[in-house]
């Protein structure tokens, strides 16, 4: 196994050509999933519990989160870092629904606007983070970012088997994984790379892993799905051009299904008594809940009951910081 945080240089080949006039974008409707798409049927009926990476992470970091997040649902304020990591992940999905000749620059740019303005119009709230007088250098930012995209890789030279992909697998009798993966990629050989793109900065190693633990939720996914190891984890960092690259091995992923086989158990455990203990850390810092937490002066709520279904994940939950 090994990882790289350089750029590939084989990556970085992008349209050397003057950019041509950009055609008109494809509809913005979502990616038909392939035939062959990694992901269970969806059961009629209300969906059972499952495990997405985004709150297995919570828990680990503090099990309070968790249920404020997964159970409580209480809300939280957005930033205007997630709006541009909504913008750039809808440009970049809807690039791949576009014919490889036509994924160019000029087609991108067109991309992130119409992904700001189907956002005007389709959430006032996370329009409402952005004034108007700096709704110019917000899209300047996430223009920059889709150049330095084209800077790391060239999406004409490829198609994306798939974008924004729902997934869903049984990996024991009472443990489901749920997510969405931003984008998987076969090559002819039949090699998988699994890739997310990433609106922030490279990490530092410290927490290589923690931004490792999503790439390897989704690697076996993967595996259990159609048994095959991905080839490589990516992270497309756009802020600074980084890449981390991972190749997992087989029993690697077999040894992190035991580790999320036995995190739902303590959530289920934790979800039984409503005994959810706070965690305190660096991160506690960027907490919505500090008023609710003990760890804080905040006194905890009244416990609500194990729901249903709870903390179902959309595709906002993996947006980069």
């Amino acid at each position: 196994m090994a990882i790289h945080h350089q750029p590939d240089p084989a990556a970085r080949a992008a349209v050397a050509s003057p950019r041509p006039s950009a055609a008109p974008p494809t509809s913005q409707t979502s990616r038909t999933p392939d035939p062959r798409a990694l992901v269970d049927p969806v059961p009629e009926g209300p969906r059972p519990p499952a495990l997405s990476p985004s709150r297995a992470a919570d828990f680990k970091q503090c099990p309070l989160l968790y249920r404020y997040r997964a159970i409580d649902r209480f809300p939280e304020t957005p930033t205007t870092a997630q709006v541009k990591g909504t913008v750039v992940h809808s440009a970049l999905e809807n690039l791949f629904d576009m014919p490889a000749h036509l994924r160019t620059p000029d087609s991108a740019e067109i991309l992130v606007d119409a992904a700001w303005e189907a956002i005007c119009q389709r959430e006032p709230a996370m329009r409402a983070l952005v004034p108007d007088d700096q709704v110019e250098p917000f899209l300047a930012e996430a223009h920059r970012l889709i150049d330095r995209y084209y800077e790391m890789e060239n999406p004409t030279a490829f198609d994306a088997e798939s974008c924004e992909l729902r997934v869903e697998v049984d990996i024991a009798d009472d443990v489901t994984l749920r997510g969405f993966v931003d984008r998987i990629d076969v090559a002819p050989t039949g090699e998988v790379r699994v890739v997310d793109y990433k609106t922030g900065r490279s990490p530092s190693e410290l927490f290589e892993a923690r931004a490792l633990f999503q790439m390897k939720f989704y690697a076996l996914a993967i595996l259990r799905l159609r048994g095959v190891v991905p080839h490589r984890l990516q992270l497309m960092y756009l802020a600074d051009g980084q890449q981390l690259r991972y190749t997992p091995e087989r029993d690697e992923l077999e040894r992190f299904a035991g580790t999320l086989i036995a995190i739902w158990r303590a959530i289920r455990e934790a979800g039984a008594t409503g005994d959810f203990q706070p965690k305190r850390s660096r991160l506690c810092q960027w907490c919505d809940h500090k008023d609710k937490c003990p760890e804080f002066g905040g006194i905890i709520p009244e416990y609500p009951g194990w729901p249903g279904a709870p903390g179902d994940d959309t595709a906002a939950d993996y947006l980069a910081s």
